[in-house]
C-alpha cells in the first residue's frame, strides 16, 4: 500500500488520474452570456484522462474546428475514494486544487446544442484540459474566496471569483459521487467565469488566481498548424490588477 501511494504522488495526478469531470453553467455571469438557462442541478460532462495537457505539453487543436474558446476554471482534486458522500463531509475528501483550461470547439458545440446531440466533440478532444501544477488544500484554506484570471495577448478577458459559483464545491462533489463514484486523483471542473472567447495562431494565455504564494506555471502551445502559448500561475499579488502578461 505505501509504494502504491509512494509511486502515485497526488502532485501528479494528471499522470495517474482516471476521471476529469466538468461542471456547466456554474456561474451565472457566464449562463447569461451563453444564452443559456440556470438549472436546478449541476450540468455534468466528461473529459478522457488524455484530454490532459500538463506544462510544457502542447493542446491539440481540432482539424473540425474553426473556433476554439479558452473557459478558465478551478479544478479540485480528489484525495480519496468517495461514493454519495454527504455534503458536509465533501471537504474531507479533497486533495488540492489546480487551475484548468477547458478547451472548446465552440462552433461544434453550438451545432452539437442545436440537434441535441452529446458534446463530446466539442469538449473532449486530446489536450483540451491544460492543467497548472498541483496545490496542496492546505495552502488555499476557502476555495471560494478565489479571483481567477485570465489574458489573451494582454488583454483581459475573464474574471470572476469563485464565491460567485452556483453550486459549492461540497454540493458538487456530493452531487457528483452520488452518480460517479470518484477515485483519488480525479478533477472536478467547477465552472467558468464570464468572458469566454475565442484563440487563434500565435495568441498567447495567461491566466492565474489572486492571492497564493505559490507560483505555478503553464505553458502549452497550440498545434496544428497554429500556435497558442498559455502561461497559467498561481501568484501572490498586492493589488486588484492582474499583472502584465509575459511572452515565452
Amino acid at each position: 500500500m505505501g509504494l502504491m501511494a509512494a509511486s502515485r504522488p497526488l502532485s501528479r495526478f494528471w499522470e495517474w488520474g482516471k476521471n476529469i469531470v466538468c461542471v456547466g453553467r456554474n456561474y451565472a455571469d457566464h449562463v447569461r452570456e451563453m444564452r443559456s438557462a440556470v438549472l436546478s442541478e449541476p450540468v455534468l460532462f466528461l473529459k478522457p484522462s488524455t484530454a490532459y495537457a500538463p506544462e510544457g505539453s502542447p493542446i491539440l487543436m481540432p482539424a473540425y474546428t474553426r473556433n476554439l474558446h479558452h473557459e478558465l476554471e478551478l479544478g479540485v482534486v480528489m484525495g480519496k475514494r468517495c461514493r454519495a458522500v454527504p455534503e458536509a463531509a465533501a471537504m474531507d475528501y479533497v486533495g488540492g486544487y489546480a487551475l484548468c483550461l477547458d478547451m472548446t470547439a465552440r462552433d461544434v458545440q453550438d451545432e452539437c446544442k442545436k440537434k441535441g446531440l452529446p458534446w463530446t466533440l466539442a469538449k473532449s478532444f486530446t489536450a483540451s484540459c491544460p492543467v497548472s501544477a498541483f496545490v496542496p488544500k492546505e495552502k488555499i484554506p476557502d476555495p471560494h474566496k478565489l479571483k481567477l484570471w485570465l489574458k489573451v495577448n494582454g488583454e483581459l478577458r475573464q474574471e470572476g471569483e469563485t464565491s460567485s459559483m452556483i453550486f459549492s464545491i461540497p454540493y458538487i462533489i456530493s452531487y457528483v459521487s452520488k452518480i460517479i463514484t470518484l477515485e483519488e486523483g480525479d478533477i472536478i471542473l467547477t465552472g467558468t467565469p464570464k468572458g469566454v472567447g475565442p484563440v487563434k495562431e500565435n495568441d498567447e494565455i495567461e491566466a492565474g488566481i489572486h492571492g497564493l504564494r505559490q507560483g505555478l506555471t503553464l505553458s502549452p502551445k497550440l498545434e496544428c498548424s497554429s500556435a497558442i502559448t498559455a502561461h497559467c500561475s498561481l501568484e501572490l499579488l498586492g493589488s486588484s490588477n492582474p499583472p502584465s502578461a509575459s511572452r515565452f
